[in-house]
């Protein structure tokens, strides 16, 4: 069936069979029942007798973007039926980009990299987008035919063995999906001009019409495909795409329809959906009782930018909101967002929404992820910008944060090849795009250098999106960072003072210009912990006038873990006796439980 609101007739192109009308059904829809056609059968549209087209609901796309469309079948030998979904509470995300994940750049070739993620401790795999797009190769996220998994990942029965291996091993799969926008390449206007709305700015492309005059139709395509996702893929969710720029002004909200179906969908198993939301509001992970669209997450980029000036004491651009004090980082792991209804000096207004009362599961804390890491010149990550003693340390106080914590491919390990731009386009496309990309870093003042200019990688270069790929011989030169952040991930599961599901509450106080104190409390004296974090000078820790420091009755304080283990390539712990004189070393992390006398 094909929606083409406007038209008089449509027809597909069977190759080798023929071409058949479509009848009117009504509504702009048109259909019919074709006999003899098989799977792996080609075949393309027209439309009042226009050029023949890839139908915008393709499920696979075997030449690309602009070949023909191909008849699948969905049906596949799933092992998963024991599955239950992910919960909303205790998960530990992973992003990676298939393309770039290994050498090969294939769902098959990523499969064999579960049981790395697995032995990590990853609970969640969230896929960057997968939907076909223009060009030999992309992030994803200019998505023009959002049904059909992209060719050069594998075909659609490789994405499905992909992820029955992840259910098989305890691991959930989402979806990055691209709602707000069409990328290049999009031929939904040959169909339609109601699949898009002029009523919004979007500054990415054509809105899709979600609350204007014949919208039933868009949104249905859009909540179907989130549908077809959980049901054809046995997909756990989504991670939605720039949600405040899916304008819908109706009373029941796109993002609410989509998240309501893809419960519907996954059930009886659970689903999980988390946004990235720029205006940080919280309706998006608000309970729909209450008003809201009933997501389980939203990403954070408060506690990264705040991080990543504490860690590299650069805050130009977008980051001049922040300073990277103490204080930042122990709001952010209370309250999740730091801006919640303050000025922002980057925007020059009201920044965020109210969220004191929101509980820790709500949000995704992160170091890295594919923004950050190529939001800047030449797509550096953390291991390159910072020492490995400060990163140990910072990575222990994200790890056993409350939040829901969310890796970047080959973070685990210190990945040190750069993560870039990169959309594999040609002629004027290529060069608008680089252009772009260009104006985009550039508002970073060492950017603007002319000479730095001349090296701004290419996003068309294939070198570009090779070099972007993980070195796997890096997990095993940098063992001592992949054990750490095994460790952290084992204590964050295994230690019930670090549970979302526990009555535990989280405070904190600062230490120092550099250091902080966070402070588990628990029901029972045992199970408070005190994880200290030093980004300066050693501290002296003689005497402190800070109650979070004093132990539970009965308790001492004993340390049981450190960031400069020997096993994680660090220069050894310090003796500590917090009854005593003691010395919270510079770029350090230090965990200390209570213990009974």
């Amino acid at each position: 069936m094909v929606w083409a609101l406007g038209h008089q007739s449509v027809s597909v192109d069977v190759e080798g069979r023929g071409v058949f009308a479509l009848d009117p059904l009504g509504d702009g829809y048109f259909g019919a029942e074709i006999s003899g056609v098989r799977t792996g059968d080609l075949y393309q549209l027209r439309v009042d007798g226009g050029p023949p087209m890839p139908d915008p609901a393709s499920r696979c796309q075997p030449q690309g973007n602009d070949g023909p469309s191909m008849v699948v079948d969905p049906e596949y030998g799933w092992t998963d039926g024991g599955w239950a979904g992910p919960d909303r509470r205790d998960q530990i995300l992973y992003e990676l980009h298939i393309g770039t994940f290994t050498a090969e750049g294939t769902w098959r070739a990523a499969m064999e990299r579960l049981d790395h993620l697995h032995c990590l401790g990853v609970s969640i795999l969230q896929i960057m987008p997968v939907g076909t797009f223009k060009g030999r190769f992309g992030w994803g996220y200019d998505t023009t035919m959002p049904y059909a998994p992209y060719a050069s990942y594998g075909t659609p029965g490789d994405m499905r063995a992909f992820i029955d291996r992840a259910h098989v091993l305890g691991i959930g799969v989402i979806l990055d999906v691209v709602y707000n926008h069409v990328g290049m390449g999009d031929r939904y206007r040959a169909f339609s001009e109601h699949y898009f709305t002029d009523r919004y700015e979007n500054e990415w492309g054509a809105s899709f019409n979600f609350d204007g005059q014949a919208s039933r139709p868009v949104r249905d395509f859009i909540v179907g495909n989130a549908e077809y996702w959980i049901r054809d893929f046995h997909v756990d969710g989504l991670r939605i795409d720039a949600a405040q720029a899916m304008f819908d002004a109706s009373d029941d909200h796109i993002i609410a329809d989509i998240t309501r179906a893809v419960r519907a969908a996954a059930a009886p198993r659970r689903a999980y959906v988390v946004v990235e939301n720029q205006p940080q509001e919280r309706r998006m992970i608000e309970a729909p009782d209450r008003g809201g669209h009933g997501v389980d997450a939203a990403y954070s980029d408060d506690f990264q930018h705040s991080v990543r000036v504490a860690v590299t004491g650069h805050n130009d651009f977008y980051y001049r909101d922040y300073l990277g004090t103490p204080q930042e980082l122990v709001s952010a792991l209370k309250y999740g967002f730091l801006y919640q209804g303050q000025r922002s000096d980057m925007r020059d207004k009201a920044y965020g929404t109210y969220n004191l009362d929101t509980p820790a599961e709500h949000f995704v804390h992160f170091l890295e992820n594919h923004d950050q890491v190529a939001n800047s010149a030449r797509g550096f990550r953390l291991s390159t910008l910072a020492t490995p003693a400060r990163i140990r340390a910072v990575t222990a106080l994200w790890l056993l944060g409350p939040q829901t914590p969310s890796f970047f491919q080959g973070q685990e390990f210190g990945a040190t090849n750069p993560f870039n731009y990169f959309f594999g386009l040609e002629g004027d496309e290529a060069a608008a795009v680089a252009e772009g990309r260009r104006a985009s870093v550039s508002n970073f003042p060492g950017v603007a250098d002319p000479r730095m200019q001349e090296r701004l990688p290419d996003p068309a270069d294939p070198a570009t999106f090779q070099g972007s790929k993980l070195d796997w011989s890096e997990a095993e030169q940098n063992a001592g960072l992949l054990a750490l952040h095994r460790d952290l991930t084992s204590l964050r599961r295994s230690d019930k003072s670090f549970s979302q599901a526990s009555d535990r509450r989280v405070d904190g106080a600062v230490l120092g210009d550099a250091a902080l104190v966070m402070r588990y409390l628990t029901p029972h004296a045992d199970g408070h912990r005190l994880l200290f974090l030093n980004l300066g000078r050693d501290l002296h820790m003689a005497v402190t006038a800070e109650p979070l420091l004093a132990p539970p009755d009965g308790c001492r304080w004993t340390v049981t873990w450190s960031s400069e283990h020997p096993d994680y390539d660090g220069a050894g712990r310090r003796p500590v006796d917090p009854e005593q004189f003691w010395i919270l070393p510079g770029d350090c992390a230090l965990l200390f439980s209570a213990e009974p006398r």
